[in-house]
């Protein structure tokens, strides 16, 4: 059995429809194949056998097996990590949809059980608030993350059930969700988890399992304020604040409520904050989450580099938000915000071989350990496999392993791909019946994508191909015909009898572009970023040692190069010279590739930390050779300073 990771088959109000994640397979030549290979091969085992060594699986067994031999009497670890296994649990159920690993499926089935023997008689699991701690159940929900954990556990239950067939842990988590319809509702208890996730998690435990009162339990758990800050409902929030993990599943469930019920109200306020957040509050590496108090949104326009937040389960989780709005709108703005923070943001939280990661991901950093010379809480200088709270590991995973499901959708008489890779799709498309697509590329790295459309007779239906808003100059053809313009921003639609074997190529421009920020981003004003494609870049020191950037002007001196004085070349109209190019490099970082070309290094020691503006101080410059990478490549060959805004001169004299 398998199913698509949302299930809106039977979904009212959808405009596009997901597909069962099997139906979608990356190829072997796929971009995203070697991460993840490395999350099932590394990722998930290597996890699996920390969430044993820091006693999460003992937190269960102790209250299935109290008593045994080398069961620990205690609870260990903080209060949430039954939502860390969850998610691995969820992760391992999407694997096993599309492959039968019998290691995965033995290490599920062996943690469904102590799962399930650990349950009270009355539903309720938790591993924290038991014994002692008993009487505080559902007495402090701002802080506890109780039904923040029996979310996690719903969707990994699902996702197990949908792959094996298995229903030991469903059947676990429909007694949870039992038990709360019982505790939670109109006239019952009113409170709300401080943690949104439970939210999202029963309507998909609707979905699969058609009982209404999940539903109905979600609908009212999003109709209440939120119990953490005292935040208003989501139908009625006027703007995005607080924790922006918290923020983004919230949206989730709004969203989900409003393809089951129509909710109209909820769905024009989820415009105005999806407004609020493109429009003033995420990076431009798609990273969400200015600030380190409370993980917080900051203002509009709030955006530090190095101070920088921008956890990666934020990004996840606006990932799944933009991906919901795709589907209830079908408006490709949502699938371009997808591919932005996919490619950028959230792959940075992972490392090349998808068994460490980030927590938080800036900007800029200064390749030191924490804390920095500057006395401000910095981001860890490497990627690890364990944090104190690890939810961000297990959060990748699942999204790594679901990824193939959020390429392609259908509708009626009609397929949309939104997102680029090599890979084969075994569609059941409404109105027309199984349609297979296959695309050849290389994307991100190139420009062409070649679409094969294969039908066992002549078949009428559109294929919908998103065009970048950074594809200026975008073309397709089909069947080697005469090349036609295609829209950036907008998404092609090919409606036609479409014949076995049939092909369309869809060119998509990778200028290197110099992106300017908003005048409000004060830390930015200046500065320009890195862009081809879908990929914003940044220097890294590794890069850029003496000789690199400029031997003559380093010679004799054991000064470092400061990445914070690389300056590019870039004209307020014209953008990058011309004599900046981007090159393949198969043998870097996993085979990447660079942009570099002429630029320069500020003289920054010339001057004095204040000066009257009557002395005529100027910052000097000397020639210097900038390589950039990938942002989502960096911090991948030890310790580095890293920068993705660069200052930008106009003072090309020298060159």
């Amino acid at each position: 059995m398998s199913s698509p990771i949302l299930d809106t088959t039977h979904s009212p109000h959808v405009r596009l429809h997901t597909v069962p994640l099997p139906s979608v397979r990356l190829t072997d030549a796929a971009f995203w194949t070697p991460l993840r290979r490395g999350n099932v091969e590394n990722g998930l085992p290597r996890l699996h056998g920390l969430l044993e060594e820091h006693g999460h699986m003992d937190n269960f067994r102790r209250l299935a097996w109290g008593g045994r031999a080398g069961v620990p009497p205690a609870r260990q670890g903080p209060l949430f990590t039954d939502s860390d296994l969850y998610k691995w649990i969820e992760a391992a159920g999407y694997v096993l949809q599309v492959e039968d690993r019998a290691d995965l499926r033995a290490l599920v089935a062996a943690d469904a059980a102590d799962i399930a023997a650990a349950q009270e008689p009355d539903g309720y699991l938790n591993t924290y608030f038991i014994e002692e701690r008993r009487p505080e159940r559902y007495q402090g929900l701002v802080h506890s993350h109780e039904m923040y954990c029996a979310g996690h556990l719903m969707q990994g239950a699902i996702a197990v059930a949908r792959a094996t067939g298995d229903d030991t842990l469903l059947q676990v988590a429909c007694r949870f969700a039992d038990h709360l319809d019982t505790v939670f509702g109109p006239g019952k208890n009113e409170t709300t988890d401080g943690h949104p996730e439970v939210e999202l998690a029963l309507i998909e435990l609707y979905r699969h399992t058609r009982e209404r009162r999940y539903l109905d339990l979600a609908a009212f758990f999003l109709s209440r304020p939120q119990s953490l800050a005292g935040l208003p409902p989501i139908a009625e929030r006027p703007a995005l604040v607080g924790h922006a993990v918290r923020s983004s599943y919230i949206c989730c469930g709004g969203a989900d409520l409003v393809m089951e019920t129509g909710d109209e109200a909820m769905l024009a306020n989820l415009e105005r904050l999806w407004e609020d957040l493109v429009n003033g509050k995420i990076y431009v590496t798609g990273g969400v989450g200015a600030r380190y108090e409370g993980e917080a949104f900051g203002e509009p326009y709030e955006l530090p580099n190095a101070r920088a937040y921008a956890e990666t389960c934020a990004q996840i989780g606006h990932f799944m938000w933009a991906f919901r709005m795709l589907l209830i709108t079908g408006e490709c703005q949502y699938a371009e915000a997808m591919e932005w923070i996919l490619y950028n943001g959230l792959r940075s939280g992972v490392d090349l071989d998808g068994d460490e990661y980030f927590y938080m991901n800036p900007l800029s950093h200064d390749g030191q350990e924490p804390p920095s010379a500057t006395g401000h809480r910095v981001p860890p200088r490497q990627r690890s496999a364990w944090h104190g709270c690890t939810c961000c590991p297990p959060n990748v995973q699942r999204l790594l392993a679901s990824l193939p499901g959020y390429f392609v959708t259908v509708a009626e008489r009609a397929v949309h791909i939104h997102l680029y890779d090599a890979l084969t799709a075994h569609l059941n498309v409404p109105g027309v019946g199984p349609v297979q697509v296959q695309i050849a590329t290389r994307y991100p790295w190139e420009e062409r994508i070649e679409v094969k459309v294969i039908v066992a007779a002549p078949t009428e239906f559109a294929l919908h191909l998103r065009v970048p808003t950074w594809a200026k100059g975008a073309a397709a053809m089909i069947n080697g015909g005469d090349m036609a313009p295609a829209e950036a921003g907008q998404t092609l639609v090919l409606r036609r009898n479409w014949r076995p074997g049939d092909k369309v190529e869809l060119h998509l421009p990778m200028a290197i572009e110099a992106i300017e920020a908003h005048p409000y981003i004060t830390e930015d004003g200046g500065s320009v970023a890195l862009r081809r494609g879908p990929l914003v870049y940044c220097v890294e020191s590794t890069d850029h040692g003496r000789e690199e950037v400029d031997p003559l002007y380093f010679q004799g001196t054991d000064a470092p190069v400061n990445v914070a004085d690389l300056a590019v070349p870039a004209d307020a109209y014209e953008g990058l010279p011309e004599s900046w190019e981007a090159r393949w490099n198969g043998d870097l970082l996993g085979g990447i590739v660079t942009i570099g070309g002429p630029g320069y290094i500020a003289l920054r020691d010339r001057r004095p930390l204040y000066a009257p503006m009557s002395d005529g101080y100027e910052t000097g410059y000397t020639s210097a050779h900038i390589t950039a990478i990938p942002y989502y490549a960096w911090a991948n060959r030890g310790p580095a300073a890293m920068r993705v805004w660069l200052r930008k001169t106009t003072a090309w004299g020298e060159m």
